[in-house]
C-alpha cells in the first residue's frame, strides 16, 4: 500500500476520482453515457471533449518545460490561429467547401509553426530568457489576433470546420480523437526513440549536454515548435466549437491552466524528467474541476479563487516535504548493518 501511495500518479488519480464522485451528490446521473443519434453523450464525454484543447496545449507545454523553459504565448497562438482560420473561411464563396477549409486549416497551422519557431529562435539562438521571450509574443500576439479580426468577432457557418471541435466521428467527439492522436504521436517520439532522453538531458543541464555532443539548441528549438503546433490545433478546436473567432478572449489564460496541468502531472518546472501521461491527468483534473464548479453552483465571481485553492491543495499533497511535516513522517532509517564479530585484542607484553 505504501508503494502505491508513493507512486507519482497516485495523488492526481485520487484527486480526479474524488472530483468525479463528488458530482454524484449534485447530479445522480453524472456517470451516465448514452448514444443519441449515433453520438456518445454524457458528462464524462463532455469533460474530455471540452478538455481536449487544454490537453493539447499542456502536451506542448510539457516538452518546453522539460527542456527548462516556459511558454507564456500559447494563449495568443490559440487566438491567432483561430482568427486566421475563421477569417479565411469567412471569405470563401462556399464555406462548406472541404478544400477551402483544409487550406484555411493548413494556413493557420503553418503560422502556428512559425510562431513556435520564433519563440525557439529567441530562446535557443538569441539566448533570451524563456519567460521574457514568450512574454513578447504573449503581448504582441493578442494584438495580432485583434488585427486579424479587426477587433470584431468573426462568425462562420461551415460544417467541415465545425467537425474539428464540435463534430463526431465513429460516435466519438472528433476533438477527443485528435487529442489522442497527438498524445500518441508525442508518446511514441519521446518514449520509443532517444528524443525523450535527449530532452531530459538538456533540461537537466543544457551546457553539459552540449559538451557531451547533444545539439541542445536544436532540442530546445524543436520543443517550442511542437508547443506552437499544439496551441494552433487547440485554437482551431476552440473556434470551431463556437463557429466564431474572438481575438480578445479566445485562449485567455489557457497558458496558466496548462502550466498547472504540467505541474500536477508531476513534471518539475526546473526541467529534466517529464510525464506526458501525468500531464493528461492534470488537464483532466482542471477540466473536471471547472465542470464541478458549475455543477455545484459556485458563484462565477469566486470560481477562480475556488479553483486556485483546489489546485494548491493538490500540489501540496504531492509534495513529500509537506506530507512529512503534516503527517509527522520521519525519514526511513538506513538499513542496519550486519553485526561483525570483533576480533579479540591481543595484548603484547611490554
Amino acid at each position: 500500500m505504501a508503494g502505491v501511495i508513493r507512486h507519482r500518479f497516485f495523488w492526481p488519480v485520487a484527486t480526479l476520482l474524488i472530483l468525479l464522485v463528488s458530482n454524484l451528490f449534485f447530479s445522480p446521473d453524472f456517470f451516465a453515457v448514452e448514444v443519441r443519434q449515433g453520438h456518445l453523450y454524457g458528462s464524462l464525454i463532455d469533460i474530455v471533449r471540452f478538455g481536449a484543447p487544454l490537453i493539447l496545449v499542456s502536451l506542448g507545454m510539457t516538452l518546453v518545460i522539460a527542456t527548462g523553459g516556459i511558454d507564456l504565448s500559447v494563449g495568443s497562438v490559440v487566438a491567432i490561429c483561430g482568427a486566421l482560420a475563421c477569417l479565411r473561411i469567412s471569405g470563401l464563396g462556399d464555406q462548406n467547401s472541404v478544400l477551402g477549409v483544409l487550406l484555411a486549416v493548413g494556413l493557420a497551422l503553418g503560422l502556428a509553426l512559425l510562431l513556435g519557431a520564433w519563440n525557439g529562435l529567441l530562446v535557443a539562438q538569441a539566448g533570451i530568457q524563456p519567460i521574457i521571450a514568450t512574454l513578447i509574443l504573449m503581448v504582441a500576439g493578442r494584438g495580432l489576433a485583434q488585427l486579424i479580426t479587426d477587433g470584431q468577432i468573426i462568425t462562420i457557418n461551415s460544417s467541415p470546420y465545425k467537425l474539428i471541435g464540435g463534430g463526431y466521428w465513429l460516435t466519438v467527439p472528433f476533438s477527443i480523437l485528435v487529442a489522442l492522436v497527438v498524445f500518441g504521436f508525442a508518446l511514441l517520439l519521446t518514449r520509443r526513440t532517444a528524443l525523450g532522453l535527449l530532452i531530459e538531458s538538456v533540461g537537466g543541464n543544457a551546457e553539459a549536454s552540449r559538451l557531451a555532443g547533444i545539439h541542445s539548441r536544436r532540442i530546445i528549438f524543436t520543443g517550442y515548435v511542437f508547443c506552437g503546433l499544439c496551441a494552433g490545433i487547440a485554437g482551431l478546436m476552440i473556434s470551431s466549437n463556437v463557429s466564431s473567432a474572438d481575438g480578445n478572449n479566445a485562449g485567455l489564460w489557457i497558458e496558466l491552466d496548462a502550466i498547472l496541468a504540467v505541474v500536477i502531472g508531476g513534471t518539475s518546472l526546473a526541467g529534466g524528467r517529464f510525464s506526458l501521461g501525468g500531464t493528461v491527468l492534470g488537464a483532466l483534473i482542471i477540466q473536471t474541476l471547472t465542470t464541478t464548479i458549475y455543477s455545484i453552483g459556485i458563484p462565477p465571481e469566486t470560481t477562480l479563487l475556488f479553483k486556485a485553492l483546489v489546485v494548491t491543495l493538490v500540489c501540496l499533497l504531492q509534495s513529500r516535504a509537506f506530507r512529512a511535516k503534516v503527517f509527522h513522517r520521519r525519514p526511513m532509517p538506513p538499513p542496519a548493518q550486519p553485526d561483525r564479530q570483533q576480533e579479540p585484542k591481543v595484548e603484547v607484553p611490554a
